[in-house]
């Protein structure tokens, strides 16, 4: 094997191999050899079929083995030979010629071909305690308690039926079947049955449940609406509908109590365990609110202590990854980069700030991880699975064993789990001061703050509004 250097420019490397045709006859040689004493062929006894015949019927596939397996032994011996750490795979360029190729194949001829590396830059590590953040902290209110509980009583408080000739008004709930037509058409996701309905509640598109009041048990009544033109579902958004509505039975709202028996439809003791559930479930909230500030802050610090360069293709893959959210979200939002007060072009410089801060960032997090021997147990990665799949209800089996057979998926259960586990090692250095803010403050522009190495800086294009018609959303 002859390895010659062609190219050592920033991270980029390409050499020159070269594979004698005697070293792949040995390889194939060899490899038959092996195969002889397993193979069987008619008019053979075991292991008595002559290498030409051998060769004759098995020489091609075996060969291509050999060349695969002589080239990723190349590889590897590039790689460590030089120390290398890849940023890629790496790419190879075969001879256009198919001569030359079909020559190596009988091993007649030198295989000669080229490899392009991609090298990960060698990142000295800063001292972390350099580093300051503020963790901002919020205890939730008593008001904020009691505030949850009356609407958990309201949501759960009981309905009854009106009499017959009583007429719908605000606050009370309807049960009515539906069929929306567009140009009296039927449209797909626009029918319902037996839904119930509380008027005033917002549930349903504007103006649809207004239409509904004054309205008794056993009438039929064709509500006119229109889709709000942000609406999630393009083929619906702005449009005018007419949803032909029959109700089925009025019923009026009974008293929302806050009791010892709310707490127990909740699996509660006694309201005093269901105060301290609620108390500690908007608790949480707010700590994974302070968090994402906190980390925030850590990252842009981190941001700002390194500069190196990127792996070319990397940054390259992230920004195309970047650049198909936004244009998916204007797409979806029936908006341009002018609605946006930008060009195309100013976009595509601001996303590609936005992909150059998450690969320079992922990297730096990677090199500290793995300094620090950071690692993710099996344990966690068991516990992260679990919480993907029960983010898809009816189907946690299925999502569990898609991720159990796909590695590269399961990568991605690790990532985040990885990237907070050296996030907390680094906090354990940094001059962490906490700061009591107001609930105000602790939620600011947290939406648009983002968190993590990957999503730090999320595509910021105006998405579609999120449907508020329960039957009709048709996404």
């Amino acid at each position: 094997m002859q390895v010659t250097a062609t190219l050592s420019e920033g991270l980029k490397r390409e050499f020159t191999v070269v594979l004698p045709a005697k070293d792949l006859e040995e390889r194939l040689t060899s490899q038959l050899v092996e195969l002889k004493d397993r193979v069987r062929i008619n008019g053979f006894r075991p292991g008595k079929v002559p290498m030409q015949h051998l060769r004759r019927v098995y020489g091609r596939s075996v060969m291509g083995d050999v060349l695969q397996n002589a080239v990723n032994e190349t590889n590897r011996k590039l790689v460590e030979d030089n120390g290398f750490r890849l940023a890629m795979e790496p790419r190879i360029e075969f001879p256009e010629d198919k001569a030359v190729v079909e020559a190596a194949m009988e091993a007649r001829g030198d295989l000669e071909y080229k490899v392009a590396l991609e090298i990960l830059p060698a990142i000295e590590l800063a001292d972390f305690s350099g580093i300051s953040v503020t963790k901002l902290v919020y205890e939730p209110s008593d008001a904020e308690v009691n505030e949850t509980l009356e609407r958990m009583a309201a949501q759960n408080r009981p309905f009854t039926a009106k009499d017959a000739k009583s007429k719908a008004k605000k606050g009370d709930r309807v049960i009515i079947d539906f069929v929306g037509k567009i140009d009296g058409e039927a449209f797909q996701g626009g029918t319902g049955t037996d839904v119930p309905l509380e008027l005033g509640s917002g549930q349903f598109i504007p103006g649809f449940e207004d239409q509904l009041i004054g309205t008794k048990a056993g009438d039929a009544k064709n509500v006119e609406v229109s889709f709000p033109e942000e609406y999630g579902a393009a083929h619906l958004a702005g449009k005018p509908a007419v949803f032909e509505v029959t109700v089925k039975s009025v019923e009026e709202p009974g008293e929302a109590k806050i009791d010892d028996e709310l707490a127990k439809t909740f699996g509660m003791e006694n309201l005093d365990a269901l105060k301290d559930a609620v108390k500690a479930n908007i608790g949480r909230d707010y700590m994974l609110a302070s968090r994402r500030k906190l980390k925030k802050q850590l990252l842009d610090a981190l941001d700002a202590q390194y500069s190196f360069d990127l792996p070319p293709t990397l940054l390259e893959q992230e920004f195309e990854g970047v650049w198909a959210q936004v244009t998916q979200d204007l797409q979806a939002a029936g908006k341009t980069f002018a609605d946006e007060n930008t060009t195309e072009e100013a976009a595509r410089n601001d996303y590609r700030k936005i992909a150059e801060r998450r690969v320079r960032l992922g990297l730096v997090l990677a090199e500290i991880g793995e300094k620090a021997k950071v690692e993710v147990t099996q344990e966690e990665l068991s516990q992260g699975l679990m919480e993907r799949a029960r983010q898809f209800p009816g189907q946690e089996r299925m999502v569990w064993e898609f991720y159990q057979k796909n590695p590269q998926a399961m990568a991605e259960i690790r990532a985040p789990i990885f990237e907070e586990k050296v996030v907390d090692h680094i906090l354990a250095s940094a001059k962490v001061t906490e700061k009591a803010v107001s609930k105000e403050e602790l939620l600011a522009d947290d939406e648009s703050e983002g968190a993590s190495a990957e999503a730090s800086e999320k595509p910021k294009a105006k998405k579609a509004a999120k449907p508020k018609a329960k039957k009709a959303d048709a996404e």
